[in-house]
């Protein structure tokens, strides 16, 4: 009888044992369980040459995330989708991320068209949207979209006219333009506003001519820009676009004197030659004072490697990069303020806080969720993305030039 006392209270210890083991490892496997951040990119279509660099950064800022224990002691998993640069993709695969893969966060995708159609989802299920370039602030009206893209709430204004401040300190500053543009959405937006702006700096318009987003054949417009004579072109491009342009003109023996791009992929315009000189809007470029921004050196250092191992072209950090990097700077800030992943609560943190990032101090108590318009001038110097204007942000030893 004794023995089997014995017996009955060792087993009830054991499995008392095993139980309270079994929470133990229950607990430690909820605490190592990860946080689904999810998202699109156009990874494949006109805007893929772009969409790589949002991808590799994604990538490396997944990497420094988890490399400091991830997001409230959980690793950080990205669940990444091809929206193929088609917004009515990205709307569908949005939809997939919340209800059939059941992601944590979102991460907004690239370019405005795209980010349009995921804040529509996301305002449905009340999830918070960090975009990373999104270029229409007044149709921002979801109360948890945060852009980090900080052009301000009036880029239609302040971007065009700070790129006309930059080009009447030539010598021989421009006295005609030529307005050429895209129809996607947000460059259509800024390309309107820059006629207003030209014909109020007294710039006179000798040509204004659209084209449908996705357009390849580019002679008649660069027959057309030609035979104005313009003193400037204004390019309203994105991605490729630009490029396809300027290459048309070279084969008619025409290269205009000042051209301006609104979003082109950096990187294929640093590997043309008939882009120098290219001139472009821009918050970040890889020198003095901008890597002084928090994480700025290391992200610039990182990024090298990542690009280079993956054969971009154009493996040093500008706008785009620095730009994605500063979204997840700030949705890991967020997160960690928080010690929350309720996207009511990052929500509520964010739109009371400024967040140091990379392309600086980054804040969302204006307009649409908008703060300061940090937004400069850069040229493509030497097949080198550079800032230029003001002065105070120049790269040593640097100045604007045209032909």
């Amino acid at each position: 009888m004794k023995s089997t006392t014995k017996t009955w209270i060792k087993n009830t210890l054991l499995i008392g044992f095993l139980g309270l083991l079994g929470l133990s490892i229950g607990a430690q496997a909820q605490q190592k369980g990860t946080v689904k951040i999810g998202s699109t990119l156009a990874l494949t279509g006109p805007l893929a040459a772009t969409g790589i660099v949002h991808k590799i950064v994604g990538e490396l800022a997944i990497e420094d995330i988890n490399s400091r224990g991830g997001l409230l002691g959980k690793k950080v998993e990205w669940v990444l989708k091809d929206d193929q640069s088609k917004p009515d993709v990205a709307r569908t695969l949005y939809e997939q991320l919340i209800t059939s893969d059941k992601v944590d966060l979102l991460m907004g995708p690239y370019a405005t068209g795209a980010i349009l159609s995921a804040m529509g989802v996301a305002q449905r299920y009340d999830k918070v949207l960090i975009h990373h370039t999104f270029g229409i602030p007044n149709q921002a009206k979801y109360d948890k979209q945060f852009p980090t893209w900080a052009l301000g709430p009036n880029p239609e204004k302040t971007s065009p006219g700070i790129v006309f401040e930059a080009v009447s300190t030539l010598p021989n500053p421009p006295k005609t333009i030529a307005i050429v543009t895209s129809k996607f959405p947000s460059i259509y937006f800024m390309s309107l506003g820059a006629r207003e702006v030209a014909k109020n700096k007294g710039l006179k318009e000798v040509l204004y001519l659209e084209w449908d987003f996705g357009n390849k054949d580019f002679g008649t417009i660069a027959a057309r820009v030609k035979d104005a004579k313009p003193d400037m072109v204004w390019i309203g491009d994105i991605g490729a676009e630009g490029i396809q342009l300027l290459e048309a003109m070279k084969k008619i023996d025409y290269s205009p004197r000042i051209h301006t791009h609104i979003y082109p992929s950096p990187g294929l315009m640093a590997q043309s030659p008939e882009a120098d000189g290219a001139i472009a809007i821009s918050l970040f470029q890889e020198h003095p004072p901008f890597t002084a921004n928090k994480g700025a050196a290391e992200f610039v250092r990182k990024f090298h490697e990542k690009a280079q191992a993956a054969g971009l072209p154009y493996p040093l950090v500008e706008v785009q990069a620095a730009t994605s990097y500063s979204a997840w700077q700030v949705l890991e800030a967020a997160v960690v303020a928080t010690k929350s992943m309720d996207d009511v609560k990052i929500a509520k943190w964010i739109k009371a806080n400024k967040v140091d990032t990379v392309s600086g101090k980054l804040r969302w108590d204006g307009e649409n969720n908008y703060g300061d318009d940090l937004m400069r001038v850069a040229q493509l110097q030497n097949r080198k993305w550079v800032m230029v204007y003001p002065k105070n942000v120049a790269a040593p030893g640097v100045k604007l030039e045209v032909k």
